[in-house]
């Protein structure tokens, strides 16, 4: 697969800055999260197109939903990627590109500027032809804007389970994973996501309390730790039920 090598950081960095936003409830979440995802797609980078990265999983979804029906001007030569979707085809309802179609389509980018895992392919092809596409944008001097990402229960992100999978991940834009519920995936990888201007975990919910509270502690066992541990700084966007118990 093709590398996207990262802009280079002091190897002395030890963890990102973690700058948490805390709002009061999920609907404010939703809400704040809308209007900045709307300010990043219409966004005029200077001197270059923007690429926005979309992640899946039920909490930013209906955020997806409100953009399409609220409408948002697309900044020229805008690009849409996936952190991750499951190797499922692209009309199911498992499938993070699918359930991203109300804004996507609200949006009629040209299809080449809307990067999708092809799951059309047999998984090592989908990944390559992902790698590529992604890697394609960053030689095209594309300006890597705003990245959203979730965190898992157990700690994974995107499609990043474990060790192995981070490790296997670098000096690629992206790879096949088997991931533990058996299914399989393509990710986005460790490389992307140091070349986003900003990165931010969408945390809501509960059951992700604990893996919230790992990774601000900066566990470095967590998956999601390790996915971001060479950034300088991270967002975290959360509300009361994922939050830490002091």
């Amino acid at each position: 697969m093709a590398s996207l090598n990262p802009p280079e950081r002091a190897a002395s960095a030890a963890k990102p800055r973690f700058e948490p936003h805390r709002f009061p409830d999920r609907s404010e979440l939703i809400a704040q999260l809308a209007r900045r995802l709307a300010q990043a797609l219409e966004s005029r980078a200077a001197g270059a197109a923007s690429a926005v990265m979309l992640s899946g999983g039920s909490t930013p979804i209906p955020a997806y939903q409100a953009l399409a029906a609220r409408g948002v001007v697309p900044a020229p030569g805008l690009a849409l990627l996936f952190s991750d979707d499951r190797y499922v085809p692209s009309t199911s309802t498992g499938s993070n590109y699918h359930q991203s179609l109300p804004l996507i389509e609200h949006l009629r980018l040209p299809s080449e500027r809307v990067l999708r895992v092809r799951t059309e392919l047999a998984l090592a092809d989908a990944a390559a032809d992902y790698d590529r596409s992604v890697s394609k944008l960053a030689s095209e001097g594309v300006s890597f804007t705003l990245g959203l990402l979730g965190l898992g229960a157990d700690g994974h992100t995107a499609s990043l389970f474990n060790a192995t999978d981070v490790t296997r991940a670098r000096g690629h834009s992206a790879i096949a994973v088997h991931r533990p519920d058996g299914r399989d995936a393509v990710t986005v990888t460790p490389d992307v996501l140091e070349r986003f201007q900003v990165l931010a975990f969408v945390v809501a919910g509960e059951d992700k309390r604990a893996a919230l509270a790992a990774l601000l502690a900066g566990d470095p066992g967590l998956p999601a730790w390790q996915a971001v541990s060479s950034r300088e700084s991270v967002e975290i966007w959360t509300e009361p039920q994922a939050l830490p118990s002091a």
